[in-house]
């Protein structure tokens, strides 16, 4: 049996990689992509790492308000916030990939009102996201990303 250490050691690996390779199939494909997202908007948003410094892109589903894109810190429904939204807390200054358009963004945490219309919206299009929610006792950040 593997050391508790070892497990997540091999998931993030697990993780890294697929992240690797369906950014790659993003930017080489101008946005379509195989496998389990084929369907699904995605984007890709490049952040700076609150520790390193250096940049980061995540693959990530989206959906719209009106003009503006929204994102959700779901993990999966993990008890933890997902690194780029701990790096989008840190420096809020993001790089945004859609299919044939890239740009400088703000990242804005909702909150209130606005967080739970948003999330319900997304949630509505998405139903992944309500058992995300069911999973975890935080709540699951929701994320503007404003053109600047």
């Amino acid at each position: 049996m593997s050391e508790p250490d070892d497990e997540v050691t091999r998931m993030t690996s697990d993780i890294n990689a697929f992240n690797k390779t369906l950014i790659e199939e993003f930017r080489a494909n101008d946005g379509r992509v195989s496998g389990m997202f084929s369907q699904s908007p995605l984007l890709l948003l490049t952040h700076t790492g609150a520790k390193s410094g250096e940049a980061r892109t995540s693959p990530l589903v989206y959906s719209r308000d009106d003009n503006r894109i929204v994102i959700i810190a779901s993990k999966g429904g993990s008890a933890k916030h997902p690194h780029w939204y701990l790096n989008i807390v840190a420096d809020p200054t993001v790089t945004v990939e859609l299919p044939g358009d890239t740009f400088a963004a703000r990242a804005v945490i909702t909150s209130g009102d606005e967080r739970t219309r948003l999330f319900r919206s997304q949630a509505d299009l998405m139903p992944n996201f309500d058992a995300y929610a069911a999973k975890t006792d935080r709540e699951i950040p929701v994320v503007v990303l404003e053109r600047v």
